[in-house]
């Protein structure tokens, strides 16, 4: 039986395993984007700040069923830190900041909105 040959696949000049499976290889790529978006409350996060250029922290408790204020801004912070999502204090008392996606972040929805698409298109084959 052949070993895998996922690494011939991923177009680089010259064919070579660690174009994928290198420290700078496709793998640790992948991984590093899936780790941006690994939680539970951030997809949801960033789906609404796509929908709503522009959210504060009050409108997005109301609108994501079932999470805390706690793990809202752990996960705010969390998207903040890795560039996906801007957040802006305004400095006033009380208190107003608002969060909108940035450009990165703005970048990164295309694959979301095709791995959705992927998954209504294969999601049922899989059962």
């Amino acid at each position: 039986m052949d070993a895998a040959r996922t690494h011939q696949k991923v177009p680089v000049p010259e064919p070579d395993r660690s174009a994928c499976l290198g420290p700078d290889g496709a793998v640790a790529h992948v991984t590093r984007c899936l780790r941006m978006i690994s939680g539970r409350w951030k997809l949801p996060i960033l789906f609404r700040l796509y929908a709503d250029e522009v959210l504060r922290s009050s409108q997005l408790l109301r609108d994501i069923p079932d999470v805390s204020q706690k793990m809202l801004t752990q996960h705010l912070r969390e998207l903040e830190a890795d560039g996906l999502i801007r957040r802006t204090d305004f400095g006033e008392v009380p208190p107003r900041v608002e969060y909108r996606l940035t450009d990165r972040g703005e970048a990164l929805m295309p694959v979301l909105l095709a791995a959705r698409q992927f998954a209504e298109d294969h999601g049922q084959e899989a059962k």
